[in-house]
């Protein structure tokens, strides 16, 4: 019955087209679950950081096409202004714009806001996307380490100077990109700042700590108002992020690694489902405070219920981004 497996050519060929075959297969199950519903955005205005690539564009496309006015707010202009054309033309929506905003500069996130505050009389969905990661030791130009002024401070203080838009479009909602990194986080309150010793992978963990931290004390600041705020982890996605990740990026590991993990990692577009759902789920209108992970709650680190740590964070960050001094 198996005879013609005796032919060495056809063996392989069989071989290698049931690996491909299971390898796809994998693929499709490792995708997460879809946000299905048609749900639209039509008179919405929408915030998304970092929205050029990866998650972020994706997002932003998808809002789009389902009608809302998306603000793309981007470091790099001509990346931001490639993906906007591209965003238009697949979503038939005009009303999408590029927006400088780089969030390692505390003064362009106040220049961005100053900006939008003038064209926009309201804010209904602020996304908080953009994210370096693992990158080396560097610093914002406040002075902050890059990771945990661009992932946590650079946000902290773009959705504080936007509350009063978000509060008077209530019901509205605030979105967090976090990573089950935060599972392995620590806030070291001894040096926040990774001043006196630094490790990429520490400083990228304790800033998606500080993502779901800041989640649950604002949400917690914002009862009664009607503006939400959750975090979520989008998955193992294939984006740019990885790209301060030397070894990933060798020859060696295109070759021998990424085709072993291919199948495990998640599409920008699938990636980007469970910010589409956090932000425009009806059944998430009176939901707050949470994380979610493939279109569901999913529990948090212990360290994440620290509300002294959370309060604690809050202080310090309104100190270093001299969020009320202006």
């Amino acid at each position: 019955m198996f005879s013609f497996l005796k032919n060495r050519v056809v063996f392989w060929c069989s071989l290698t087209g049931t690996t491909v075959g299971v390898a796809f297969f994998i693929k499709d199950l490792m995708q997460g679950e879809r946000f299905k519903s048609p749900i639209k955005a039509e008179n919405k205005v929408v915030i998304v950081t970092g929205a050029n690539t990866g998650i972020g564009k994706e997002t932003a496309r998808e809002l789009a096409k389902r009608g809302a006015t998306v603000y793309m707010a981007c470091r790099d202009m001509k990346k931001c202004e490639e993906a906007r054309e591209e965003i238009v033309l697949a979503s038939y929506n005009k009303h999408v714009y590029c927006r400088k905003c780089d969030l390692a500069s505390m003064e362009s996130i106040r220049k961005f806001v100053h900006s939008f505050k003038q064209e926009q009389e309201r804010l209904d969905i602020l996304i908080n996307n953009a994210g370096v990661m693992r990158c080396p030791r560097s610093l914002t130009k406040d002075g902050f380490e890059m990771q945990l002024g661009v992932n946590h401070m650079g946000h902290f203080l773009l959705t504080n100077l936007l509350l009063d838009l978000l509060k008077k479009s209530a019901p509205s909602r605030i979105v967090t990109v976090s990573s089950m990194a935060h599972n392995r986080g620590e806030i070291n309150i001894a040096d926040l700042n990774s001043d006196n010793s630094y490790d990429p992978g520490a400083a990228y963990n304790q800033s998606k700590l500080a993502n779901v931290l800041f989640t649950r004390e604002l949400a917690r600041r914002l009862e009664g108002t009607g503006v939400t705020a959750n975090a979520l982890h989008p998955g193992v996605v294939d984006t740019e992020i990885i790209r301060h990740m030397g070894f990933f990026n060798s020859f060696f590991a295109s070759i021998f690694i990424k085709p072993l993990v291919w199948p495990f990692i998640k599409s920008p577009l699938n990636g980007a489902q469970t910010t589409l759902y956090a932000a425009l789920d009806p059944e998430l209108a009176n939901v707050s405070g949470k994380y979610f992970s493939d279109c569901n709650l999913k529990d948090v680190a212990p360290a994440a219920l620290d509300d002294s740590l959370a309060k604690w964070l809050w202080a310090v960050s309104e100190k270093w981004t001299k969020l009320n001094t202006y």
